[in-house]
Order: structure tokens, then C-alpha cells, then sequence
């Protein structure tokens, strides 16, 4: 519900940034046509920041900070414990991991934040772009770091790398959450997020997702998944909006030194995962030359006819890993046994399911388990790739990522999912239910975009069989393999997430985990380096040793001495583009990858890491 005083303060914050100083000028990126509505300016000082809020790393690194009042947090409350989340969901902040000793830090960056609603020419729903301005904006070295978030999360979703590179250097940093986010759209009480990241009323502000009006039972819209635009085949225009945003704001905020061009301001773009993707398929796009130079971690990218996409291996993955994880050479990877080291009570479940449809012809779950890790190596999996994928499959994520997926390539509604699939709340037993107001409140600042999580469940696509959800997955399977409108209406989805050649002379740096169990190097970063080998292009490649997916995951056991973090790396790239950028430093694709070790049982050193 919003409050009488939050309403009153909104047309004098209006005012105060309609008043701010305007450079009179004709450079172009002043025109903002594709921003919505107000931007939002909003002071990080004494107690606060703009790298960590105000906590430090000891409190990024602590509980999630509680709301004074779970009903009606503030909006500085809200902010504080979205960035708290977007660090944890992101970074190694544990004990033995090393961060703030031997690579990284979070030091207190006094500030300004910008920030607004953008969209996409004929998108349905907005993108959400921030500016943070330091006020120690280095004006010898006018640098802008423009960013996409990671997986699915919100405008803070890739804080860890790019606001921790930058900001402390004096760079400023344009965020975009590339059409996702945790603006979830509850259609019980008709509330979704406004651009303060409280919940309101459909109608009282403009929101960061209003779904058209649907009937209370049709549960939780996501907007990444139903907002009928496949945002990921625009990521890489959302990045380029971000930087055009980035270059407006530092005008306001230095009209002295306006205007801020990609003629005199130097643009890196970098992010990881579907934000490393991002930052690629704007490196595609970019006829205007606004980058300077793109560092792509663990990239989900996408190439036509060559690796696979990310639906393809990941329905493949929900079928056959669960079975696949029951051979014995997986008996120490870490969560591919429970408790005692039994297995996963639904792994040989599996197995059994796959003999019984025909899939595997093994009559022991030995030789299922066998013949389902031989069938995913022919399809190109590695065995290090799977033992860490592990993880995914024993948390379902596979199912969950692919379920939301296939709606948003679809472009369909949150009543109508594919395979049956739906969010809702969840109530007494797991059962759907309505979500209580304190609940709500938490659900933009710590969701990560696509549940399940935060109190919504995904529902739909289960039977009532001992494998419950293995209906659900081959049917999504189905619409990858199949040939009915429906399955050539994903393909076509997902091909429109494909990204484009970069200009010859754009600096370039892909960094993938060897171990990467999410977004294996085979399926995703490989072809797209040697695509742009095969181009003429060269790009910088490390395939890091000991890396996987999860920064965030080093803490679990058995995870931290066996895998690096990626963080450090791409770090260290940041540097070198920056010296290659501001200090006629080498810029040479022939660097050779760290030679990276697992750390051990003991606490993360910087020899581990394998860097100069």
C-alpha cells in the first residue's frame, strides 16, 4: 500500500531533478526519448554508499538487514538490502574465500544514484537503468563502466563486478537490469514495484511491471518471463540504452564538464553470466562505436549453428543428469550424494523412469546410471562440467530455468505457461496460497528474478506418478525437439537471442570457468570465440582452470577446495583494458590463462589464483 507521505514527496522529487542543471548542448545522447517517466536522484553520504549501502563487507556478508517495519520498509531500506542480496547472490564474501585480503574490496564510495524506467522501441514492459556517479568521479580520466545484471536478478545484479572495479577507481557506473528483475506482479491485490522498489498499486505510480488485468487466481507475474517481449533478444540494446543513460546523467551531474560523449568518455561494458551475454550482444550492435572496450565473464552467448543454446542443454540436463549424477565416479562430487552419502532420493527414481519410457535399456542402476552419463558425453558434456553440475540438479534449477524460459520465448502470459506451468504463492503445505504483506515487501530486494523462492512456488507440469516431474521437463523438451507452431515458435525465440559480429578494433575479453556446470565453455563461449576467430576478429580467450559457475557457492563444502573464484580474473582484465584504455598499455590476444589451482581445505591465497 503506498503511503500518503511517500505520495507527497514525489512531485517535489520531480521538481528537484526537472531543476537540475541542464548543459545546453546538441550532443545526441541528451536526447533520452526512450526513457519513462521521472529519473530519480537519490544522495549516498555518511552511513551510506554506493558500493555496499552503508554495511561494509562485514555486513554484506552478515544476515539480511532487517526492515524497521516489515510492512512498510523504506525506500533506503529497500535499496540497502537489494544490493546486501546482490552481492551474496554473486560473491565469495566467506571467511576462506579471500575477497577483500587477496583480490577485490568494498570501500565506502560516497555518491549519487540516477536511476529510471527505459524501454525498448515496441517492448511491452520497461528495463530499469541506475547511474552511480562517485563523488570522486576521476574528470582526467572520464571512464563509464556500463553493466547488465546477472542470471535474472534485479538493477543491483552486477554490482560485484562492475560497481566493485569501478566505482573505487572513480569510473561512474550504468546498470541495467536488461528486462528482469524481481518486480513481480501480484495479481491477488493488484500490486507490482514502483521505481523506489516499493510495492504499489496498479495505477498510483508507474510500475516496473503492469501485466494486463488477469483475475486474482492467475497468481505471480514475472517480467522477464510474461511480459510478451523475450527480453533476451534485446539484452545488448538495453546495454547501449544504459550507456546512453550513463553519458545524460554524468551531464547533470557535471555540467561544467558537459557533454559526455563516447568521444571523450571511455565506455567498458562488462558483466557474467546472461550479463556477460548482454555485454556481447551489444558488442554486436554497437554501429555507433559508444564501447570502448567489453570483458564478457561466463557469457551466455548464443551463436546460430554453432554450440548450443541455453534451452537446449539445459531441457536435456533436467532429463538425464539426475540419473547420470547415480555413477559411481560422481560419489565425491559435491551434491551429488545427501546426507550419509545416500543417494538423492529422486536420482535412481529417475533411472527407473528412464528404463521404463525406453531411454536407457540397463537392467541396474548401474548400468542406467552408466548409460545416462554416456549419453549426455555424446551430446558434449564434459565429465568435470557434469560433476559440478551437480549442484544445479540437486537445487532444480534446471526445471526452473527452463520452465520460465520456454514462456518468456513464447512470449506468454503468467496464466498461460507452457507445459502447465505457473508462480504462486506459497501457502500451508507447500500448496498455493495468498502471500502476506511482509512477505511482498521482501520480494525486490531478495529475489533473483525467476522463482521458485521468496515464498512463490512454481506450480503445474507434475503428475502423480513417482517422478512427478518428469512429465513437466520432457515437455519442455519437446518444444525444443518437436515440429508442431508451438515448438517452432520457441526455436525461433531463442534464435532471435543470437548475437552479431563486434567491429574488428572493439577490445575484447571472454573469461569462462573450465568447471562451469551451468553454461559449459563447450556449448556457449568456445564456439563464440572461434566464431570470431573464424571472422577475422581477436578476441582474448582464458578458459580459467578450477573455475565453475557460482562464486557465491565457494562457501558450500566441498565446493571452495576444489574451484577458484572468476571474480579475480575478471578483475585483473578490468585492469588491463583500463591500462590498454588511459595508459597506452599492450593490448595482445595471445596473454596466456592463469595457471590457476584449487585452493585446498585452507583459505584462498593469490598463488592459487595463477595471477602476475
Amino acid at each position: 500500500m503506498t503511503s500518503l507521505p511517500r505520495l507527497l514527496a514525489l512531485p517535489l522529487l520531480t521538481l528537484l531533478v526537472a531543476c537540475a542543471a541542464q548543459p545546453k548542448t546538441d550532443h545526441p545522447m541528451s536526447e533520452l526519448d526512450f526513457i519513462q517517466g521521472d529519473v530519480r536522484v537519490t544522495e549516498h553520504r555518511q552511513g551510506d554508499d554506493l558500493l555496499s549501502a552503508g554495511l561494509g563487507q562485514a555486513g554484506l556478508a552478515g544476515l539480511l538487514t532487517p526492515f524497521a517495519n516489515p510492512l512498510d520498509p523504506t525506500a533506503a531500506e529497500v535499496r540497502r538490502r537489494a544490493i546486501q542480496s546482490s552481492w551474496k547472490g554473486i560473491a565469495d564474501l566467506g571467511p576462506l574465500g579471500g575477497f577483500g585480503s587477496i583480490y577485490g574490496g568494498v570501500p565506502p564510495v560516497p555518491g549519487r544514484e540516477y536511476q529510471s524506467f527505459a524501454r525498448i522501441h515496441g517492448a511491452h514492459a520497461p528495463h530499469r537503468v541506475l547511474v552511480q556517479v562517485p563523488d570522486q568521479f576521476d574528470r582526467k580520466h572520464r571512464c563509464l563502466v556500463v553493466t547488465a545484471s546477472s542470471g535474472s536478478r534485479g538493477i543491483y545484479g552486477a554490482i560485484a563486478l562492475a560497481g566493485a572495479w569501478g566505482l573505487p577507481r572513480g569510473c561512474a557506473v550504468a546498470y541495467t537490469d536488461k528486462g528482469t528483475g524481481a518486480g513481480y506482479f501480484d495479481f491477488a491485490d493488484d500490486t507490482g514495484v514502483a521505481l523506489d522498489g516499493r510495492r504499489a498499486q496498479r495505477g498510483s505510480l508507474p510500475l516496473e511491471f503492469e501485466p494486463a488485468p488477469a483475475s486474482r487466481a492467475s497468481g505471480i507475474a514475472i517480467k522477464h518471463l510474461h511480459s510478451g517481449d523475450n527480453p533476451e533478444a534485446d539484452w545488448g540494446r538495453h546495454v547501449l540504452q544504459a550507456a546512453r543513460f550513463g553519458l545524460a546523467m554524468l551531464d547533470r551531474a557535471f555540467p561544467d564538464q558537459a557533454p559526455f560523449t563516447a568521444q571523450n568518455t571511455r565506455i567498458i561494458a562488462t558483466g557474467l553470466s546472461n550479463g556477460g551475454g548482454a555485454v556481447l550482444q551489444a558488442a554486436g550492435l554497437d554501429d555507433d562505436h559508444l564501447l570502448s572496450g567489453v570483458i564478457a565473464l561466463e557469457p551466455n552467448v548464443h551463436v546460430r549453428g554453432q554450440g548450443r543454446a541455453l534451452y537446449d542443454y539445459a531441457t536435456e540436463a533436467s532429463i538425464w543428469l539426475p540419473c547420470a549424477l547415480m555413477d559411481a565416479r560422481f560419489a565425491q562430487s559435491p551434491m551429488a550424494r545427501g546426507a550419509g552419502g545416500m543417494p538423492m532420493p529422486a536420482w535412481p527414481i529417475r533411472c527407473a523412469s528412464l528404463r521404463a519410457q525406453g531411454l536407457v535399456s540397463g537392467d541396474s542402476l548401474t548400468a542406467q546410471a552408466a548409460q545416462s552419463y554416456e549419453h549426455l558425453r555424446a551430446q558434449g558434456w564434459s565429465e568435470n562440467a557434469m560433476a559440478v553440475a551437480a549442484t544445479s540438479t540437486a537445487f532444480d534449477l534446471w526445471r526452473a530455468i527452463t520452465a520460465g524460459y520456454a514462456s518468456a520465448y513464447l512470449r506468454r502470459a503468467a496464466d498461460n505457461m507452457p507445459c502447465g506451468f505457473r508462480y504462486a504463492t506459497l501457502g500451508p503445505g507447500g500448496l498455493p496460497g495468498i502471500s502476506d504483506p511482509a512477505t511482498r515487501a521482501t520480494w525486490w530486494s531478495d529475489g533473483s528474478g525467476i522463482p521458485p523462492g521468496n515464498g512463490i512456488g512454481l506450480y503445474g507440469g507434475m503428475d502423480a506418478s513417482a517422478d512427478p516431474t518428469l512429465s513437466g521437463v520432457r515437455c519442455l523438451r519437446a518444444l525444443w525437439d518437436g515440429s508442431d507452431a508451438t515448438a517452432q515458435a520457441l526455436r525461433a525465440g531463442v534464435d532471435a537471442t543470437a548475437a552479431r559480429l563486434p567491429r574488428k578494433d572493439l577490445p575484447l575479453w571472454v573469461l569462462h570457468g573450465e568447471d562451469d556446470g551451468l553454461l559449459p565453455v563447450v556449448f556457449t563461449s568456445m564456439p563464440y570465440v572461434d566464431w570470431l576467430r573464424a571472422s577475422g576478429r581477436r578476441p582474448i580467450y582464458w578458459r580459467v582452470p578450477y573455475a565453475q559457475h557460482f562464486d557465491a557457492f565457494l562457501p558450500l563444502p566441498g565446493f571452495g577446495d576444489r574451484h577458484v573464484p572468476m571474480l579475480p580474473y575478471g578483475y585483473a582484465a578490468l585492469d588491463r583494458l583500463w591500462s590498454h584504455l588511459f595508459e597506452a598499455g599492450a593490448w595482445q590476444d595471445d596473454w596466456p590463462t592463469p595457471a590457476a589451482r584449487p585452493r585446498g581445505a585452507g583459505s584462498l591465497d593469490r598463488a592459487a589464483l595463477g595471477l602476475p
